[in-house]
């Protein structure tokens, strides 16, 4: 069976991490490896290595392998600038008294080659060790300067790639903010009509009711003209925080207007959407705010609809049945939950 997701509010349902980034990083070190051993294939040496001065790293085996010695000798030479090649080590003078040569592994033949970025800074090398000396014509340099560029493609891929991973989240960063109201953290208006219309074709589907609530702050004109629009909105906040705590982690709250909010419960009947009303608007009422050291009880007005009254309307048609309950409710002296039913004299179906 298909979990439901977590649609309550636009953080659950909008994640920004995919575990992409580490799968990418995979794959370059696997490309980087590819171009390691065409370098071994092409110049008959025992090894390739390109550094950006993490080669230790890479080396996963015991301090004394081979691999750990000639890494340790790489990463113990600067980058080069040029081209260079030592084609016997033995016979260098800078290289002759070097550790890895005057003794095991006796590395015998060394040549480097730099790695540059776009800006052409010299970021890496690329190394070729051998236990034998060498003979390094100019067609091989051609080579090896070649197998560098390819390198370089692989950087440049990278850096597109980490360009464009950047764009995306920024692209979802803005998608998420365009979908959230600034102040309640809920789904906007835009939002919560879409998960309405989304949740209707869903249910309709899989042959499944859905209800649909609509709740208005009893007090809100009261407060925001003797409080101000920040003292409303704190109040709003703490509002939509209880409301949340009375709902199913998968049904969708949203900021309609004002302070009148949307509810979207899938699989929802008519009378499980009551109860779920009468618990918020218990809550609600439970939970007084003190404002200009005054205690104030909050009240909540609710209209309800369900497809399974109405199982053919549309999602504006919804809405407008559940506003017209609401409107029901606020007439009968608010404080209450009002169900919109066809029988209803302001209801035409």
């Amino acid at each position: 069976m298909t979990a439901q997701l977590d649609r309550s509010s636009p953080a659950t349902i909008l994640p920004l991490t995919t575990g992409y980034e580490a799968v990418m990083s995979e794959k370059y070190e696997l490309r980087i490896k590819r171009l390691e051993r065409l370098g071994v294939k092409l110049f008959g040496v025992a090894n390739c290595l390109i550094s950006f001065g993490n080669l230790s790293e890479r080396a996963y085996h015991g301090e004394h392998s081979m691999l750990a010695m000639e890494t340790m000798f790489c990463d113990g030479l600067p980058f080069p600038v040029e081209i260079s090649v030592v084609t016997d080590t033995k016979l260098d003078a800078k290289f002759a008294a070097n550790r890895f040569v005057a003794a095991a592994p006796y590395i015998r033949f060394y040549a480097v080659h730099p790695i540059c970025d776009p800006l052409h800074n010299v970021v890496g090398c690329i190394s070729l060790v051998d236990y034998h000396p060498h003979d390094f014509d100019d067609e091989n340099r051609q080579i090896f300067a070649d197998l560098a560029v390819m390198v370089e493609r692989e950087l440049l891929l990278l850096s597109m790639h980490r360009v464009q991973q950047e764009l995306i989240k920024q692209n979802r960063n803005l998608k998420r903010d365009s979908l959230i109201d600034p102040i309640l953290g809920t789904w906007n208006k835009a939002a919560i009509v879409r998960s309405l219309r989304i949740e209707m074709e869903r249910c309709s589907k899989a042959e499944k009711p859905m209800a649909l609530m609509v709740v208005t702050l009893d007090q809100m004109t009261s407060i925001q003209d003797a409080h101000g629009t920040a003292v409303s909105d704190m109040v709003l906040v703490k509002m939509v925080s209880r409301i949340r705590s009375c709902i199913r982690p998968f049904d969708a709250l949203g900021r309609y207007g004002g302070d009148i909010f949307l509810m979207v419960l899938p699989g929802a009947s008519h009378l499980v959407a009551t109860a779920v009303a009468e618990r918020i608007r218990l809550t609600i009422m439970s939970h007084p705010e003190t404002l200009d050291d005054t205690s104030l009880v909050l009240t909540i007005s609710a209209g309800i609809v369900s497809t399974d009254t109405f199982p053919d309307a549309e999602p504006d048609v919804l809405i407008s049945y559940a506003e017209k309950a609401l409107l029901s409710a606020k007439t009968a002296g608010n404080n209450r939950v009002v169900q919109a039913m066809p029988e209803q004299p302001d209801i035409n179906i």
